[in-house]
């Protein structure tokens, strides 16, 4: 599965939703502010619980959050 890859909105989330910081995000999702970091920097991908958890704290999709496609599509 090399030739695709997981991008996220949690960045623009935490900012339109009051500017949270990381840490407050990973206290209401119950993770570290390390594995906030590195899910919005795209080093970790979450389990499918913390996703629907992170999706819920914003009120959105999960599809909103995260978004999988092929890498070769974003020279489309």
């Amino acid at each position: 599965m090399s030739g695709s890859t997981i991008t996220n909105q949690m960045r623009r989330l935490r900012f339109d939703h009051g500017e949270m910081t990381q840490q407050a995000l990973a206290d209401l999702i119950g993770v570290t502010r390390q594995t906030v970091n590195a899910i919005e920097l795209g080093k970790y991908s979450p389990s499918l619980e913390v996703a629907f958890r992170i999706a819920d704290v914003f009120g959105v999709a999960l599809e909103r959050v995260f978004q999988y496609g092929r890498k070769d599509t974003a020279s489309r």
